[in-house]
């Protein structure tokens, strides 16, 4: 019976969310769009709480800024904004793009998820555009604490060269990311390519490039497999 009463009101409150919050073009539009930016993504949380920190020369992570925090970031130099969260109608997005417009701040749009692994062109699409992006820049999802981990991991990996031990720390409680929740499968990807080291020398791009695969590392994560026999499963293709 309880489970039938929250199902019931998830499906409530997904209706409610879905409702509003798609327009911003005039000023009742933007009323009831802001509601639903504090309300439905807890905009109200990231006014004081930013998850901003500086990972390497003129790269930073963080949770979805606000318009305040974005003129803050733009009188700090940063020229580019990579959004892990990707385009969307609601108003999180409309509110970003607006804020960077006015800015003159640029836009990436490179999606990825937190609760399961992304497939490879889409790691490979977020390479992509961090090495394009003019510098300072930085990225950011909603928390800013599983999505911006992994690509801070990755940023580390494939642009510094910093050992894969290293790099696992922009995982952590430090940035409010809990590995024994869905999104561990965040952490299960960069220890599947510390296992895959053990096996002999390639580089983080290039395994994601020619040996990742989301369609066997989901799987094994939800089963919990280890690390070292997911890697020998991706490295036989």
């Amino acid at each position: 019976m309880l489970a039938r009463l929250w199902s019931r009101l998830d499906k409530a409150e997904r209706k409610l969310r879905r409702s509003f919050g798609t327009d911003i073009s005039t000023p009742a539009a933007r009323r009831w769009s802001r509601l639903h930016y504090h309300l439905f993504d807890h905009a109200f949380l990231r006014v004081l709480w930013t998850n901003f920190f500086q990972i390497a020369p003129g790269v930073y992570r963080s949770n979805q800024p606000t318009h305040r925090r974005f003129e803050r970031y733009a009188a700090m130099g940063i020229k580019t904004v990579v959004n892990l969260r990707g385009e969307d109608r609601f108003a999180h997005y409309l509110f970003e793009r607006e804020s960077l417009q006015q800015l003159g701040m640029t836009m990436v749009d490179a999606k990825l998820w937190a609760r399961e692994a992304a497939p490879r062109k889409r790691i490979v699409g977020v390479i992509d555009a961090l090495r394009a992006a003019e510098k300072p820049m930085m990225f950011h999802c909603k928390s800013g604490a599983d999505r911006a981990g992994f690509v801070a991991a990755m940023y580390l990996l494939v642009f510094e060269d910093v050992p894969i031990a290293e790099a696992k720390k922009q995982l952590g409680l430090r940035y409010i990311h809990l590995d024994f929740t869905k999104t561990g499968v965040q952490d299960y990807i960069l220890r599947v390519y510390e296992a895959r080291l053990s096996l002999g020398e390639i580089g983080f791009e290039d395994w994601i490039r020619t040996e990742y695969a989301a369609k066997i590392i989901q799987p094994a994560w939800d089963a919990r497999r280890p690390e070292i026999d997911c890697a020998r499963e991706l490295m036989g293709g």
